[in-house]
């Protein structure tokens, strides 16, 4: 979501006359945008801010912002953050890039050649226009983008604090969705990644005099009238929750060549009473059904075979309360469902958020990452058995670019499968048969077909 939102604000920028440059010295305006989900990526952040304190000393007209998680929603407490970093020059809510872009205006720091009214550049970047110009810098060449359709979130999970930072849940207008997806691959991008905390629930808040006979009313309608751009090449949707990822989901993916079999479903924990009290809504058993029933409808890839749906979750060890046998539980169920792919985080308290409130942080630092790193190496031994299985098989993948270090071409297949191979040909967004000659738990390496 912040790359979207870091993306948007670069193509106000360049409305108003700014160019990208290498370095934060080199730049007039440096915006940090912000991600505080864990505590690790809050105190990244502040040490950022501390380092941008001597830039703005040095030359003092440098405007400063701060943008994303960090602010907020509805501007919490801004006093608390002018206070103690008042060298920024402007605050951001997450997606409104419009009080940086009223302040450049407003004080005339943009080109006088190409003036225009903060208050119309504002209403045109606030996710609230389809039709999105790319950098000058990424037109052609971007081959990957991000488009949110579910802004915020009001699942309120007991853990997150995204719902206190990004706000209530609400759908985009579908008909800016679609004129944004066009845009982009009008300039050149092949793939798009529809986002939102829980994407599955697109639309539910949208009253009924937002549809008509044409608009999508559902994340599955979307996809279906998504799939209809030309241009693109794949669609991709992430995170799902298990108790919103309906049937005509499945079907709309199992349907249209387009979108891709890759599911980001994540479970958080494998124990019942851990899942009640992370307010997830749903069972152990509930998920696990879930699990049969994407690879019923979409196929299974366990056999090692290049079709059939991948699945990747998520999970946080050591939240308040849990026992060394309720992690064993969370263990026992990677073992059983072989999943594609988990991202496994220590549980980190967040201000606000009821688990904060509520439950004492009892599990030691310590165990919280010796339970990480059972996870994790559990987890390469699975996913280096699925991709050994692929040795010797041509697989398909949507070239991303070059790795500057080893000069080799990178892509992923359908399945989200990152592949390396060396070609002198330019690849670069185009669709490429690689024959798999080298598998391990978190790449391939091949042979162009």
């Amino acid at each position: 979501m912040n790359e979207a939102d870091s993306l948007r604000l670069a193509s106000a920028l360049e409305r108003l006359g700014y160019t990208p440059v290498d370095r934060p010295e080199q730049a007039d305006v440096v915006v940090l945008n912000t991600c505080v989900v864990r505590q690790s990526a809050e105190d990244k952040v502040y040490g950022r801010l501390g380092s941008l304190k001597p830039l703005k000393e040095q030359r003092p007209e440098r405007v400063i912002g701060l943008m994303g998680c960090l602010v907020g929603d509805v501007l919490q407490d801004p006093a608390l953050l002018r206070r103690r970093f008042p060298w920024v020059d402007v605050l951001m809510p997450p997606s409104e890039p419009g009080p940086l872009l009223e302040l450049l205006t407003e004080q005339g720091l943009t080109d006088e050649g190409r003036a225009i009214e903060a208050a119309e550049v504002a209403r045109r970047y606030r996710l609230q226009d389809g039709d999105l110009l790319l950098p000058a810098r990424e037109r052609g060449a971007l081959v990957l983008a991000y488009v949110p359709v579910v802004l915020g979130c009001s699942h309120a999970c007991s853990y997150c604090i995204i719902p206190y930072r990004r706000g209530v849940e609400r759908s985009r207008p579908p008909e800016e969705i679609v004129a944004e997806a066009k845009s982009l691959a009008a300039q050149g991008v092949k793939q798009i990644t529809l986002l939102g905390q829980i994407v599955d629930r697109y639309g539910l808040d949208l009253q009924t005099s937002d549809w008509n006979n044409n608009n999508p009313r559902s994340l599955a309608d979307l996809l279906r009238q998504i799939h209809e751009i030309e241009g693109l090449e794949r669609i991709r949707f992430l995170t799902s929750h298990p108790s919103w990822m309906t049937d005509d989901l499945l079907d709309a993916v199992a349907e249209l060549p387009k979108v891709c079999e890759h599911i980001e479903v994540p479970v958080q924990a494998g124990d019942d009473e851990v899942l009640s009290r992370m307010r997830r809504g749903y069972t152990v058993d509930d998920y696990r059904k879930l699990i049969v029933r994407i690879r019923n409808r979409l196929g299974d890839n366990q056999g090692g075979h290049t079709s059939g749906a991948s699945i990747a979750t998520d999970i946080i060890v050591g939240f308040p309360g849990e026992t060394a046998e309720q992690f064993q539980h969370t263990y026992d169920l990677l073992v059983e469902l072989r999943l594609d792919k988990a991202h496994i985080a220590r549980y980190s308290p967040r201000p606000q958020t009821l688990a904060a409130r509520r439950f004492p942080d009892d599990v030691p630092l310590a165990e919280k990452e010796r339970r990480r790193k059972a996870l994790d190496d559990l987890q390469s031994e699975i996913v280096g058995e699925i991709n050994a299985r692929l040795l010797g098989q041509t697989v398909e993948a949507l070239v991303e670019g070059k790795d500057r270090r080893k000069g080799r071409w990178y892509g992923r297949t359908r399945t989200d499968k990152l592949v390396f191979f060396e070609d002198e040909r330019d690849w670069r967004g185009r669709m490429v048969n690689v024959r798999v000659t080298w598998a391990g738990p978190w790449s391939l390496i091949g042979e162009v077909g």
